[in-house]
């Protein structure tokens, strides 16, 4: 088994209208999750998320943080989610197994010392894509269903941004010390993710893009502040770190999903700052 850990910092506002492409992409870009029976995560010093890939083909997987984290055991002081986008395969939660279809999400809750991965058929495996969060109190243990999501559409054709947002981890079902942690569709013909874009200063975000149909298809994810925006092109299952201070919203050359992972000092999903549109430059 192999494991990559990767440090992302934080930035002020001012660091990014310095940066040339490749300096953007190396501060706020994951380009490689799902490698065969690897673990590959990243660690942002924006709210100390963790987030990344778990791909088990004939190994089992176990993320082991006990040195890098400073604790015992990697969720002595974290909670964490994870939804599967790959095969059928399993979590061994301190013992215990449970099943996870395609789609399926979990949250574990902090004080659990071992979460095992597992895929059911190595030709078929599971892609379990999980984000940790610090934590300051145990929440129960939880199977979400991807049937079980809360499922809000949004959007319209005419502004090419038909959506549905499927909710996993969300205070308005659950509870979690700070995690929220979701997975949008978008209904083809639609490319735009978000727009009017927004910022939410509570709250920082990172969002893995996926289900690329084809793979010359591009994403654009859109960042900065509304008056110095940048954006970084994303390949099919890449991740990029959002600020809480920056804009965040992406366009596609098709349609495509995305994991859209949140964590601060605010739960309210719809706490938010619109954008004018005649503020973006």
């Amino acid at each position: 088994m192999k494991f990559t850990f990767d440090t992302r910092y934080a930035h002020s506002p001012k660091d990014i209208q310095h940066l040339d492409t490749t300096e953007l992409r190396e501060e706020f870009l994951m380009p490689d999750i799902f490698e065969p029976d690897e673990i590959r995560l990243t660690y942002t010093y924006n709210d100390r998320m963790i987030f990344g890939g778990v791909t088990p083909i004939d190994e089992l997987l176990e993320i082991v943080l006990d040195k890098a984290l400073g604790v015992d055991f990697f969720l002595q002081r974290r909670e964490l989610g994870i939804i599967n986008i790959g095969g059928a395969g399993k979590l061994t939660i301190d013992g215990e197994t449970q099943p996870m279809a395609p789609k399926d999400g979990y949250y574990v809750g902090m004080g659990v010392q071992h979460v095992v991965f597992s895929s059911d058929n190595p030709k078929t495996p599971a892609k379990f894509y999980v984000v940790s969060t610090p934590a300051h109190r145990n929440y129960p243990n939880k199977h979400l269903p991807f049937a079980n999501a809360l499922a809000k559409p949004m959007g319209d054709q005419t502004h090419m941004n038909k959506r549905t947002i499927y909710k996993y981890i969300d205070a308005s079902q659950m509870d979690t010390c700070q995690l929220q942690m979701g997975y949008t569709v978008l209904e083809p013909g639609s490319s735009w993710n978000t727009m009017p874009a927004h910022t939410h200063a509570r709250r920082m975000e990172t969002y893995m893009y996926f289900d690329f149909a084809d793979p010359d298809t591009r994403v654009f994810h859109y960042l900065g502040k509304p008056d110095e925006t940048r954006h970084i092109a994303l390949s099919n299952e890449q991740a990029v770190v959002n600020p809480s201070w920056s804009i965040h919203c992406g366009v596609g050359t098709t349609n495509y999903s995305f994991i859209w992972a949140m964590c601060g000092e605010n739960q309210t999903y719809d706490d938010m700052d619109q954008i004018p549109m005649s503020e973006l430059r």
